[in-house]
């Protein structure tokens, strides 16, 4: 016997949430959308392409679309930067190969500091108790001579102090004290950050 198929509207639909639709739009302006469209598409013509010793050009390019770069700073041609504007970063700080950059909201990178490759800074989030999942934001501040390590997940609202060393594959949810090293999922305490002065 066949049966005939019923009509399935898609996840998200007022019918089958009872959410009104209105409220799923995108929390974003539309010229927050236009100015991402616009730099995605410098970023996968001008940015994503270059060699990586260009680290200038594309300093130039971010400046152009309202970051904060200071002196020396080298952002790899592979790393994902959301939304130029909120991002800032001093003098010879760093984002390594493939980074992502999530900064909805503001990202602020202290002079000296590296961002090892596979990371990812999180700002945003969605308020999961309430039905329409609205979008929620927080600022990551991470201090002066500050190491990342490989493949770091970084969540919104947290700060790194500066010196701090965050443990490869690590995941941030809480602030960092200044010269410490952390590490692990959630990220804790392992020791105080001691550096060597081996200057004759």
């Amino acid at each position: 016997m066949v049966h005939q198929q019923e009509h399935i509207k898609p996840i998200g639909s007022e019918e089958l949430t009872g959410v009104d639709q209105s409220l799923c739009r995108s929390a974003l302006s539309v010229s927050n959308r236009l100015g991402r469209l616009m730099w995605g598409m410098v970023w996968l013509t001008l940015f994503r392409p270059t060699p990586k010793v260009l680290y200038g050009w594309r300093r130039m390019l971010l400046r152009l679309f309202g970051a904060k770069i200071g002196r020396g700073v080298h952002v790899h041609p592979s790393v994902r930067v959301f939304s130029p504007w909120t991002l800032e970063m001093g003098d010879h700080s760093c984002l390594a190969p493939f980074v992502d950059c999530y900064c909805v909201d503001r990202v602020r990178i202290g002079a000296h500091s590296t961002i090892s490759q596979y990371s990812f800074l999180c700002t945003a989030s969605h308020d999961y108790e309430q039905a329409h999942l609205p979008l929620t934001t927080s600022p990551i501040d991470i201090g002066y001579s500050v190491w990342i390590c490989a493949d770091v997940y970084v969540g919104p609202g947290v700060k790194v102090g500066d010196g701090a060393v965050v443990g490869v594959r690590s995941s941030v949810y809480k602030d960092v004290a200044a010269w410490t090293v952390v590490g692990g999922n959630p990220a804790k305490f392992i020791k105080p950050r001691i550096v060597r002065n081996n200057a004759s």
